[in-house]
């Protein structure tokens, strides 16, 4: 991811004068600055503007709107924070460094990553959020999602109160995934990383592809229960002998961020790269996306006449020489943005915002210059309002450590 956060190995510019992290990037990137993305598809670069909602913020890794106005903002150290009424809260909805391993500053990928509310949220208060505890082994840490559940009477959140839902063991720090969201389907759906390290040197074939393992995958639960969860009985996989029944799809990197397009129904998934390409991938229902055996549409492990037979592509591919960690977006569905409309927003950690279009059978991407926002930022995430609008998280460093991340609102020129 981006900021420490950041969703990816090869996310975060190690400073060689203080992080060296085997796991990540290769060296050279740390001289390395990105370019401007040269789509070369002929769609026409889209100007736009944002509006800062607020500067304060400690590696912001999602958001959500529980529908009264106010914005829940995730703290990747730990904390809902709640903009009200234009302003930033002190005191936050839910505070769970309690029980979570201890962030830390500077490059960090573990943490509260994701929030999801339930469809019903306006009824039952329920929401389910994804972060990062003490391992049970020798394990690196172990990641969590939990359901809480907010007061009708208080806007504040017990944190024993929660509900696990489920949890895995990681071996590393780092690919952890971290997204949570309800599917049109109203099942949670839920992405974990391959378990970190660099090439998914996990077994013979990696987690990626193993399917005993939730490592690697999009998972597809039912959450609807008292305890626990069930497993939808269409899920693709159920009844399939040492196969994990919770599998939607397999074979990603690190899925750091997902979304559904209102319309289509479609699920998008930004998937971080190793060395040499980012992808975008449409997510469907038992399809294998290709790590390790490929990065994007290219072999990985074996470098060259790996089987793709079997191996859904990604609709979009872009090399480290325009980004090095691909940040998932929204299809815009809003009615403030015209030119937005139907396209697929997404960015690069560095910098970079594109648009994906579909023409025939193929996507085209195209650029997005955002006017007024400041340069060198990191952009850590994405998020959809109720109306359709989309916002972005910034961070001026690799992660947490500082309190001048922002929040952004995408508006017209």
């Amino acid at each position: 991811m981006k900021q420490p956060l950041t969703n990816k190995s090869s996310l975060f510019f190690i400073l060689l004068s203080s992080i060296i992290c085997m796991y990540l990037l290769p060296s050279f990137v740390v001289f390395y600055k990105p370019k401007p993305a040269e789509p070369g598809s002929g769609l026409p670069a889209i100007t736009l503007k944002v509006l800062q909602l607020t500067n304060n913020l400690e590696a912001p890794t999602d958001m959500a709107f529980p529908g009264n106005g106010d914005i829940w903002i995730l703290e990747q150290k730990g904390q809902i924070r709640v903009i009200r009424n234009g302003k930033l809260i002190d005191a936050p909805i839910l505070d769970l460094k309690s029980k979570m391993i201890k962030v830390n500053n500077g490059y960090e990928e573990r943490g509260l990553l994701g929030i999801a509310l339930h469809p019903d949220f306006k009824s039952n208060r329920k929401f389910y959020v994804f972060y990062s505890v003490p391992s049970d082994n020798k394990s690196d840490h172990k990641d969590v999602v939990a359901e809480f559940k907010l007061s009708t009477n208080s806007s504040q959140v017990d944190p024993n109160s929660g509900r696990v839902i489920l949890s895995a063991e990681k071996p590393d720090g780092n690919h952890d995934g971290g997204c949570v969201k309800f599917g049109p389907d109203g099942y949670l759906y839920i992405s974990f990383g391959d378990g970190g390290g660099q090439g998914d040197k996990h077994g013979e074939i990696g987690n990626g592809q193993k399917l005993n393992t939730w490592l690697g995958k999009i998972l597809r639960v039912d959450v609807n229960v008292k305890s626990g969860y069930t497993v939808p009985k269409d899920n693709p996989f159920v009844g399939k002998k040492d196969i994990s029944p919770e599998i939607w799809a397999y074979g990603f990197r690190n899925p750091y961020r997902f979304s559904f397009d209102k319309v289509s129904k479609l699920l998008f998934a930004g998937d971080v790269g190793q060395d040499l390409w980012e992808e975008v991938d449409i997510v469907k229902k038992g399809a294998n996306y290709g790590w390790r055996l490929m990065e994007g549409t290219h072999c990985y492990n074996p470098a060259t006449g790996c089987n793709t037979k079997g191996i859904t592509l990604p609709i979009t591919e872009y090399s480290h020489k325009e980004g090095v960690s691909v940040i998932g977006g929204y299809v815009y569905n809003g009615q403030q943005l015209s030119a937005l409309k139907t396209k697929y927003v997404f960015a690069d950690w560095t910098g970079p915002v594109w648009y994906l279009q579909k023409t025939g059978s193929n996507w085209q991407r195209g650029n997005i210059t955002l006017k007024n926002i400041p340069k060198n930022l990191k952009i850590t995430g994405f998020s959809e309002d109720p109306a359709g609008e989309l916002y972005l998280f910034t961070n001026p460093d690799t992660g947490p450590g500082n309190t001048k991340c922002s929040i952004f609102k995408i508006v017209k020129n």
